[in-house]
Formats: structure tokens, sequence, C-alpha cells
């Protein structure tokens, strides 16, 4: 999608926009690219017209591999297929941010199951890790059949895959099939290595009943699994590990932030950072969720992997836009707790 961010305005009396290239798979590949220097692809679909053409432009500053990207006939109007559009708001204080969604009829909403060659892409010299996402599983039928595919032939050949759950009811209640989120998801998790979400996702897109179990707080120690990531590990067998943040904010500019991995035999936490200062909270999830994955390719320890995860993600918030403006020395900056001083 293209954001349009309206910086210290509000979307409903701003005049200027400032515009940024975004997605929650997208968001995780440019972080690991960018800040980690891993190489990096995206695939997706664009329409051909002139905000398709942006969108190249912006993913090629990121970095991130754009050839396997669809490009769809674009009909003059927008009727058939568009870009996805997003108005966010960043917030501030007692005004919580905003996100207003113009995306109907999307070129990536009509991504279906057989649009790309996946044993070509997970077999031998192709990708070591997939990435995806509830959002686009929840976009269309299609895309959520093209989510259960994708992940299915990157296990068959051996490649790690990680799913962020990224609940949005107001996607997944579209859904033709009134059952579909807990369906679908369930069918991408089962293939999962790696699983981000907390509570919330895991009871609305699972159907698992967590209704009984001690909500995770901040702050949480190192120990063993919660009993959450335990009925987790439960159900989906082959599942590596799940992931998370806590987030407890204190105004819309001010949230406590700490990060968990949970094992099937131990629970690996960040250290609690109690007022991270927000400039734009938008996209930390997804740094996050990038941190982990560069921490666990680095073949590091989980404590190692989710330091690097929770230090991207706080650092992601310190900038405009949904991704990550960071090096990864700064990272290692953040992780080791250092002030923040002017540097010359």
């Amino acid at each position: 999608m293209l954001r349009f961010d309206p910086g210290e305005d509000r979307v409903r009396s701003a005049r200027n926009f400032r515009v940024w290239e975004g997605g929650g798979e997208y968001n995780v590949a440019r972080g690991l690219r960018k800040t980690f220097g891993r190489r990096t692809g995206v695939l997706t679909a664009l329409p051909d017209n002139e905000l398709g053409a942006l969108a190249l432009d912006l993913i090629g500053q990121g970095g991130v591999d754009a050839s396997e990207i669809l490009w769809r006939t674009y009909d003059g109007i927008g009727r058939s297929t568009r870009l996805g559009l997003n108005f966010t708001e960043r917030g501030f204080g007692l005004r919580g941010a905003l996100g207003v969604s113009d995306r109907a009829n999307s070129a990536a909403s009509q991504i279906a199951p057989d649009d790309f060659d996946w044993d070509r892409l997970f077999g031998a010299g192709g990708a070591r890790w997939l990435h995806t996402g509830g959002i686009f599983a929840a976009l269309s039928e299609k895309t959520a059949e093209a989510a259960v595919v994708a992940v299915q032939s990157a296990r068959r050949h051996g490649v790690m895959v990680s799913y962020d759950l990224n609940y949005r009811a107001s996607l997944w209640d579209s859904h033709p099939s009134p059952d579909a989120a807990r369906r679908i998801n369930q069918a991408i998790v089962a293939e999962c290595d790696l699983l981000f979400g907390d509570e919330f996702g895991l009871a609305a897109c699972l159907g698992m009943d967590l209704s009984t179990l001690e909500p995770r707080r901040t702050p949480m120690d190192d120990g063993p699994p919660h009993a959450a990531a335990r009925a987790v590990f439960e159900t989906f067998p082959q599942l590596r590990a799940v992931a998370y943040t806590l987030r407890e904010p204190k105004s819309a500019s001010v949230n406590a932030w700490q990060g968990v991995l949970e094992g099937r035999s131990a629970r690996w936490v960040s250290t609690l950072r109690p007022s991270v200062e927000l400039l734009d909270r938008v996209g930390g999830g997804d740094a996050f969720a990038s941190g982990m994955i560069e921490g666990l390719l680095e073949g590091g320890t989980p404590q190692r992997a989710v330091d690097l995860a929770t230090a991207h993600g706080a650092l992601a918030m310190t900038t405009p836009g949904d991704n990550a403006n960071v090096s990864a020395a700064e990272v290692e900056t953040a992780v080791l707790g250092a002030p923040a001083l002017t540097r010359r």
C-alpha cells in the first residue's frame, strides 16, 4: 500500500501528506534489508499506472527485490484494480493514532494461489525464510488460499515460515464464510515455525479459549512458557516458538515496551523499557518481527533474538513512516541500553 501521513495534522484537516510505502510483510522485508543487510524480496501485485510506478520506486529505495511483483492492467478509473491506500495519523498525548484504509479492489487483494511458481521460489537456491501475515490472508478468498498454498509449499521445501496473526476484525468480518478467520489461520499456523501473536489474536484467529488463563502483563520475566503459549504448542506440534510484544500505553506518545519469545521449554524476555517516547507507532511490531528473524537467522541465542527484536521495534517508532530508518549499529547500541548521546 501507500501510506498518506499528515504529520502533526489530522487527516480531516490536512492540506499536505507525506507518502510512504508500507504493508506488514513488506515492512519486515525492508527492515531485514535496510537495517540488517539481508537480501529480501516481496511477493505482491501493483496496478500498471503511475501509483504503481511510485510504489515500485519506493520499494527500490528500500533495497527490496521487486522482480517477482505482478503487474495488473489498469482500467483508467480503478474499478477493477487499484493500489491500496492508508491514511494514518500518528496521534499525540491523549489523542490515539488513527488509521483510515482505502484498499478495496486492490491489486494485492486479487493475488491467487497459482500466481507464483512456489517450487521455484522455495526450491534449491531459493528463499530461506517466508514471512506472511493475517492482513494479507484476510483481504479476499483468493489471498487466503494463496497464503495457505505459500506456507505449505515453503514447509515442503524446508523453508522457515513465520506468520503474524495481525488480526483485523473489519477484514475478516467481510469474508463470505463466518468461520474463515479460524479455519484459514489454523491452516496457516499448522505450517509455521514462528508465530507472532498475543492472546487476543490467538483467541480470535485460532478459536482458542484462553479466558481462564492469567493474562500476560508487563513486566514479564524469564521462566517457563506462559500457559497461552503452551496451549498453542499443544495444538500445533510443529511450531517452534511464539513471539510478541507487551505494550502498555501511558499516552499515544509514551509506551512501556517489552519483547517476549516463548519456546517449548523456556521463555526469554527483553529488558523492560518503561517509557519509550513515540514519534510514530506504526510499524513497531513489524520491526520487532524483522529483528526477531534476523536474530534467529544469525544463529544467536534466543535471548539475543528477542533483544534485537525489541530494540529494533522501539527504534522504528522514533522515526516517521511504517519502516525502521535505523542502522544495525544503532540497534546494537539500543540493545546495550546505552544513552542516546549526540554523535559527531
